[in-house]
């Protein structure tokens, strides 16, 4: 009989951060009743499927995280398997995507999964032979008695090493990194033949039987209610099943709507166009992007609210040998991930099982359950690949209209936005507008930093994506610093983009840290090493030496000043510290007489840690944030009358292949655990553009999007 071992792993969220560890077995005949969590599955032929617990959203988790479990087991790469495993907070604790956080929390836990499979497999080899324990080895999938070279594979060893009790995790001896085979090696991303292929393993490409399609239509004004729709009309629209109000119950959920069903989704979608439905827009229609900049000119007049302050700044501005202002507009912006939102829905009388693209799992499922008003543990939520996320699938709304659809509807349900829909219903990256201040000091050093920054609130709070971090200024390297905020009350609804609030300020703090420089008359990269030598700041997760590496790391892959360039040609610099990453970037930008611009080339030096797991993966997350970063150069979302204008991509600019830039990217290493890289890589790319368009053109760039008219408006006026 043909069998296959599943040694089950426990990773829940233990006090002080621990895993909890248990074994179970299961044959293809029978199964034992085990309620742990299965992350490692070992077949009778030695092949192992690991599961992977993290999202995947294009940023590698799913190839990553069973990579640091392969590499505590010894375990050959082509021997193993993936799968995603299920959504369960209790057994596998927090899964999501989301603040480059994958590496982060995983890096010696999945390890610690990965030594304990590997220490039970040792300790049954030692119970069948009456060995010692440390008279065995492993390699290559296979446990070796070292005194005789005797070899079990895994297969023959899993239903033994299933009924051993599990170790403490923290006697476990991990690798020594010097033994490492998997860890450091570049390994393709483990969906990327099924993605050629075109296989269904998007959550867009889900179907199930009986499955019927859905579209739903909402206000575009944010906070509206709806009154009253006719749906006479639409339910006699060709395909069409049935159509139905549904009432809003959470901004982060179901909102006021009519649901659409039928028997495909361009039924429905055309059907949609018939509804004429009467919308109470009072509480959303007042919101103007031209009235929000006038408010916050305003607003930077007054004095805020203090959020960090150091020193006297008042006092060092006017003690300054020379000052100089500057005032930064940075615009409200749209995911538009390349898979719009989607959800498939089944409501039966035990429960409800959803299956999305989504970086939060755990908290749809949440959702879901408020929703339609039952308890959390009846909703089952299958991870599908997400064709992007950028930040915009942590809010799961999408979900819960799926399940509220399928509920009224009686039948599974396949629920996809349009495009114009993942526009209109996005949780913007919000706006913000920065007046700033700097004074110089005799010997031409940065003696003060000031800035008022404007930015929105919701219900009184600072909205979601518009929060600053104490540690993500360079500035902070001043002896005297403050930062104070105001706040614009908006119902338009936010969210986190791919490294939220870093970037914005990073385009405006190191944009005017150029300006500094300049004023200063010293070398941009010259004048941050300087800084950067002469004060730790106060924050102990941002370590100024490892960000003065990186920048003197690109400077010299780049010949930063070796040598002139032609006439419309400027490099520019900046760095960041985000997600505990830090990166220092330079890019070589052409500027056309008429504006038009393009990014020739760019130089990317990051530390995140002592180890790249996976240097595929990594160079992929670096080359697509700084795409990431030129592309929302020229792009914006504005408001009219409480709606956005900007509706499909005729609208919203991505980059193209003949904007493309070369990019180097490199890495250093440092004694800190590895962390993240789906972002660190993205801030300082905005602000190295912008100073590199004032090296070609003397135009500074304070204001995004970054258009070609408007610089050659400025080369006019210069």
């Amino acid at each position: 009989m043909d069998t296959s071992r599943r040694l089950f792993l426990q990773a829940g969220a233990a006090v002080g951060g621990g895993l909890m560890l248990g074994f179970g077995v299961r044959t293809d005949a029978a199964a034992t009743a085990v309620t742990l969590t299965d992350y490692v599955v070992v077949a009778a032929d030695g092949s192992v499927t690991v599961m992977a617990k993290n999202p995947e959203i294009g940023q590698g988790a799913k190839t990553m995280l069973p990579m640091l479990i392969a590499e505590e087991m010894d375990l050959p790469w082509s021997s193993v398997r993936i799968e995603t495993a299920a959504s369960d907070p209790k057994r596998y604790g927090p899964q999501f995507a989301g603040g480059s956080m994958t590496t982060t929390m995983n890096w010696l836990p999945m390890r610690q999964v990965g030594a304990a499979a590997r220490w039970m497999l040792i300790a049954a080899a030692a119970q069948k032979t009456g060995a010692p324990h440390d008279a065995f080895a492993t390699a290559d999938g296979q446990v070796i008695h070292t005194p005789s070279g005797k070899r079990f594979t895994y297969g023959a060893l899993a239903a033994d090493a299933a009924k051993i009790s599990p170790p403490k995790l923290d006697d476990l001896p991990l690798k020594d990194p010097k033994a490492f085979t998997l860890i450091g090696q570049s390994k393709a991303g483990y969906d990327s033949p099924k993605i050629v292929r075109g296989e269904p393993i998007f959550g867009i490409d889900m179907t199930l039987p009986g499955m019927v399609y859905a579209v739903y239509v909402k206000s575009p004004v944010y906070g509206a209610r709806l009154i009253s729709c006719d749906l006479t009309a639409v339910k006699a629209a060709r395909g069409v099943r049935d159509a139905f109000i549904l009432k809003g119950t959470d901004w982060h959920g179901l909102q006021d709507g009519i649901a659409v069903i039928a028997d495909s989704w361009w039924y429905a979608q055309t059907a949609r166009e018939q509804l004429k439905p009467v919308w109470d827009e009072a509480a959303g229609a007042a919101h103007d992007s031209l009235a929000y900049l006038e408010q916050a000119k305003q607003l930077v007049k007054g004095r805020g609210e203090v959020k960090l302050s150091r020193g006297d700044a008042d006092g060092a501005l006017a003690g300054a040998a020379k000052t100089l202002s500057a005032f930064y507009e940075v615009p409200f912006l749209a995911h538009v991930p390349m898979e719009p939102q989607n959800c498939t829905a089944r409501v039966t009388a035990d429960g409800v099982e959803i299956w999305a693209p989504t970086q939060n799992p755990n908290s749809g499922g949440e959702l879901v359950a408020r929703t339609l008003g039952i308890a959390p543990e009846k909703v089952v939520v299958h991870m599908r690949r997400s064709g992007g996320g950028f930040g915009r699938r942590l809010e799961n709304d999408y979900m819960a209209e799926a399940a509220a659809i399928a509920q009224k509807a009686g039948a599974p349900v396949k629920l996809v936005w349009s495009r114009e829909d993942d526009i209109a219903y996005d949780y913007f990256r919000p706006g913000c507008y920065h007046q700033l201040r700097a004074g110089i000091d005799g010997d031409g050093r940065l003696s003060v930093y000031d800035c008022h920054s404007v930015t929105f609130a919701r219900d009184g709070k600072v909205a979601q994506g518009a929060s600053i971090e104490g540690n993500a200024f360079a500035p902070l390297v001043t002896p005297n610093f403050r930062l104070t905020q105001s706040l614009i009350p908006s119902t338009v609804p936010t969210g986190y983009l791919r490294a939220p609030t870093s970037n914005a300020i990073a385009f405006v703090h190191e944009s005017f840290w150029d300006e500094i420089a300049h004023a200063a008359g010293q070398d941009p990269v010259a004048f941050r090493l300087a800084q950067l030598d002469a004060h730790a700041g106060d924050k102990a997760d941002y370590n100024p030496g490892r960000m003065r590496r990186v920048l003197a790391a690109v400077a010299e892959r780049a010949n930063w000043g070796q040598a002139a360039l032609p006439k419309g040609e400027g490099m520019g610099v900046a760095t960041y510290f985000s997600h505990r990453g830090y990166f220092a970037e330079i890019a070589h930008v052409r500027v056309a007489d008429d504006g038009q611009w393009r990014v020739v080339k760019v130089w990317a030096v990051g530390d995140v840690g002592s180890h790249i797991i996976n240097p595929t993966g990594a160079y992929n997350q670096v080359e697509g944030s700084i795409m990431d970063g030129i592309g929302s150069m020229e792009a914006s979302i504005t408001f009219e009358k409480g709606r956005a204008v900007q509706t499909n991509f005729q609208d919203i600019p991505m980059m193209r292949m003949p904007k493309a830039p070369q990019i180097d990217a490199h890495f250093l290493t440092s004694d800190s655990p590895p962390t993240g890289l789906g972002e660190p890589a993205l801030p300082p790319i905005l602000p190295a553009v912008a100073n590199a368009i004032f090296a070609a053109t003397g135009i500074r760039i304070r204001k995004l999007p970054l258009l070609p008219e408007e610089i050659a408006a400025g080369r006019r006026v210069a």
